[in-house]
């Protein structure tokens, strides 16, 4: 086993630590469920999973709604300066304190009153999930990753935290995915609610807080690489000139350019930094306008 590379023709867009989600509301916290679409628990029913904890929901209370709603207001306007601010450097958002106060459950049902963290039939694609990515279960020092590229969302393990010894868990090509929902009522920032074709879905996260998760950025718009031939000489001369003051890039590997929602285009690097097990591979990025100049970016481009 060695550090996993993309195949040849591959564009490797995203790496980083990914389990799955916890709770965060009380009657929830700390805990994760696996559910059918009646919501029967099907943990036992995972083929070669180990046993796990097994969590009952704690007795809800009417104070936690209201404390919850009164930071709402609060986060929405971090998100309206953090809009501004984030133009001004390539490497993180800023909301102070990003996950430690969630705002407004987005799904009740599934965020305060439950909290599956794989919802699926018998045949669904969420039930192919390993099981390492259960922080319940994980065995001490095993790291899992998601990998995301142009084509595929693959989760590996890290056997005693080395990217080293790479081994892929699971893969689905990236049209098995239907909808990539970002859900901020979450401990650690934001979760990624993922839906296949099937109907079948799962709740990931990064196993602590992140000022931003690169993965889940990939992983909410479809993905639109744009060659550097594609670009305009100015919009060309813009890009190098970002890449060249990158300091610590790695030389080996090109920017990968991909276009976002708004028009405009994001720039990521890569760094020379090693692989870990904890940030994945570290990137730098930047935004572009259309115009070939530097550009903010759009509600939704992130």
């Amino acid at each position: 086993m060695a550090t996993w590379v993309p195949e040849p023709g591959e564009t490797l867009l995203a790496r980083d630590a990914i389990v799955f989600a916890t709770g965060t509301a009380p009657t929830v916290s700390g805990k994760r469920w696996f559910r059918d679409h009646q919501r029967h628990d099907i943990q036992g029913e995972l083929p070669g999973w180990p046993d796990g904890p097994e969590f009952v929901p704690s007795p809800e209370t009417d104070e936690q709604p209201v404390r919850k709603a009164g930071m709402f207001g609060l986060r929405a306007a971090y998100v309206l300066v953090g809009g501004a601010l984030e133009a001004l450097g390539g490497t993180g958002s800023f909301l102070p304190g990003a996950g430690d106060r969630p705002g407004r459950p987005q799904d009740p049902d599934n965020e305060v009153h439950d909290f599956p963290v794989m919802w699926a039939t018998r045949d669904g694609i969420a039930r192919t999930l390993p099981w390492q990515l259960d922080p319940g279960r994980c065995p001490d020092r095993y790291r899992t990753h998601a990998v995301v590229t142009d084509r595929r969302l693959l989760v590996l393990g890290l056997p005693g935290g080395d990217p080293g010894h790479d081994e892929v868990l699971w893969q689905v090509n990236r049209a098995e995915i239907a909808r990539v929902e970002r859900m901020r009522f979450s401990g650690v920032g934001e979760d990624a609610k993922i839906q296949f074709v099937d109907g079948s879905w799962c709740r990931l996260a990064p196993p602590s807080a992140r000022r931003y998760w690169t993965v889940l950025r990939h992983l909410a718009h479809p993905t639109e690489l744009v060659p550097l031939s594609a670009l305009t000489p100015r919009q060309r001369a813009y890009v190098e000139s970002y890449v060249t003051s990158v300091p610590d890039r790695d030389l080996t590997a090109e920017p990968v350019i991909t276009r976002r929602p708004s028009g405009k285009f994001l720039i990521e690097v890569a760094t020379d930094e090693p692989v870990s097990a904890d940030s994945g591979v570290v990137k730098q990025y930047w935004f572009m306008n259309k115009h070939g100049g530097r550009g903010a970016f759009d509600p939704g481009d992130l």
